[in-house]
């Protein structure tokens, strides 16, 4: 379908915004024109891992598609069309007047910056801009002052029972279902050699994506990571369904269990039990109030194989936590993408780019962000994050890194579990203590410290596990912070009964390690 020469109305959906269920699209309307367009703004304010590019590139191609398919009139603008325009503004300046529009419509965007761009933009005289809901997140937009304040520690546990209590999901009278509000101890298992016969196999798609890489390549767009002929993630509604329905069926009935846990031991140790739903959720495909319901509905249907621990597991990462790290967001911007209360100075090491380093769980952890631009949350936390956080990166390179390379990565949701949770930049507003961890923790939870290079049980020596060593040179660089806060001050005391020699010895091994950081 062409679109005519004249509209009433034009109305931009941005790459995030693929939401069908949208009060937009509830009647169709000859005189609007709804524009979906690629831009090399988007494409070049990080670099991005491939997969993630044309993951949205597709959506949005077939977004555009169903809408037409639908009856709205749709522009869909590839790099081919928008290469002309410097940004997205110029872009619609053009089009209002291409069009001669009377009404400029958007969604309020979820990045910061977009925010800014579209309520600065002047789409030409005569022409009225209006500023829409998405209809996505649980809490409203207009709530979020109320919620959150800024500069604030708040505490995810707190509103997320507030949450549960509002929406009414998981509870009985009043209570949380089973008498207890999380599930936490059932939900820390490690997977063990038995386990990994029962992994179940990932579903994957296969969207082709020779026109997207070639549209690329041609126009020079920066990108890293690996990619095939066809992309194995959703980029439709009725994929991202699919997904969410295999999840539920062979996913969630461990998902709690093993949600923390890591293995280098198993050809599905990417996916594991996840759901690999972010980026549809993020991309606005799904709901998360429908995925909420569909996974409680299962546990409903099938306790016998689905717990109470499980689908509270679930629940809590989208009820709670996503909403939450929302909340932080748009309560702190744009002064939390420049905070750095530990002072992080030092570069991202360069094999964060290619997963060549003798570490085996950052190996893992990055070869697999590499491949799949995709890592669960404890491999993000614990293993990358725990890294940045030991040996004191600049917190804008950590960031950049985490918003290019995953899938799901939008700088809402990106930039607080990075700068804030992972970093601590944000000096306590996301976490009550700098999540750090010891090569114990990656032992705990995982077995890729029985194939690595390093001792994890060493300290000191030139073998010794680096993580142990940097583990107590943080804490000592930082314990003026670190022994005021009741959840670390424990820790010093088996560091306060080492001898000097020995802490000289774990603290000189750190020192080579920051000072060789790229030879580890």
């Amino acid at each position: 379908m062409t679109p005519k020469s004249h509209y009433t109305r034009l109305r931009l959906i941005l790459g995030d915004q693929l939401n069908a269920r949208h009060s937009w699209f509830a009647q169709r309307d000859d005189q609007c024109l709804y524009v979906i367009a690629e831009l090399l703004q988007e494409t070049g304010y990080v670099k991005h891992h491939i997969q993630k590019i044309c993951g949205f590139f597709l959506a949005m191609e077939q977004f555009a598609a169903a809408l037409q398919k639908a009856g709205h009139g749709v522009l869909h603008l590839t790099l081919d069309d928008t290469c002309q325009f410097k940004d997205l503004p110029a872009l619609i300046r053009h089009l209002c007047q291409q069009y001669q529009v009377s009404y400029f419509d958007y969604q309020r965007p979820d990045e910061y910056r977009l925010l800014e761009q579209l309520r600065a933009l002047q789409p030409g005289d005569g022409v009225e801009k209006a500023e829409w809901d998405s209809e996505h997140f649980l809490v409203p937009y207009t709530d979020l002052s109320k919620r959150f304040k800024t500069g604030k520690p708040g505490r995810m546990e707190t509103f997320y029972r507030k949450m549960r209590r509002e929406h009414d999901i998981l509870m009985r009278d009043g209570e949380p279902e089973g008498g207890q509000w999380n599930y936490d101890d059932e939900n820390r298992c490690k997977l063990k050699p038995d386990d990994l016969q029962q992994i179940p196999a990932p579903l994957l798609f296969a969207s082709p994506t020779r026109e997207v890489l070639e549209r690329l390549k041609r126009h020079k767009v920066k990108s890293f990571g690996a990619i095939g002929s066809h992309l194995p993630w959703p980029v439709t509604r009725q994929q991202s369904l699919k997904l969410l329905n295999y999840f539920c069926q062979h996913g969630l009935p461990h998902f709690g269990r093993f949600q923390d846990a890591m293995t280098g031991h198993s050809e599905h140790r990417w996916s594991l039990y996840h759901s690999r739903l972010s980026f549809a959720l993020n991309s606005k495909m799904l709901h998360p109030r429908q995925v909420i319901d569909q996974a409680i509905k299962t546990w409903q249907d099938n306790p016998d194989t689905v717990s109470l621990a499980q689908i509270e597991g679930f629940v809590r990462q989208i009820l709670g936590w996503r909403e939450f790290i929302r909340g932080v967001y748009w309560s702190n911007m744009p002064a939390y993408k420049s905070m750095n209360a530990l002072n992080g100075q030092r570069d991202l090491p360069s094999w964060f780019w290619s997963a060549k380093t003798r570490m085996n769980c950052l190996h893992q952890a990055i070869d697999q962000s590499l491949n799949y631009a995709y890592a669960h949350h404890i491999q993000r936390l614990m293993i990358t994050g725990n890294f940045c956080l030991l040996a004191g990166i600049d917190p804008d390179q950590v960031d950049d890194w985490y918003l290019g390379i995953y899938m799901d990565a939008i700088e809402w949701v990106e930039l607080p579990n990075t700068r804030g949770m992972s970093q601590y930049a944000d000096g306590g507003i996301v976490g009550s203590k700098p999540y750090a961890g010891s090569g114990n923790y990656v032992q705990k939870m995982s077995d890729y410290c029985r194939d690595c290079s390093y001792d994890v049980k060493a300290r000191e020596s030139d073998n010794a596990c680096p993580l142990n060593s940097l583990y107590w040179h943080f804490l000592e660089q930082h314990h003026e912070l670190l022994r005021k806060n009741p959840r670390t001050s424990m820790v010093f005391r088996g560091w306060d009964r080492r001898d000097a020699d020995e802490k000289e010895a774990i603290l000189a091994r750190a020192r080579w390690c920051l000072e060789h950081v790229e030879q580890l």
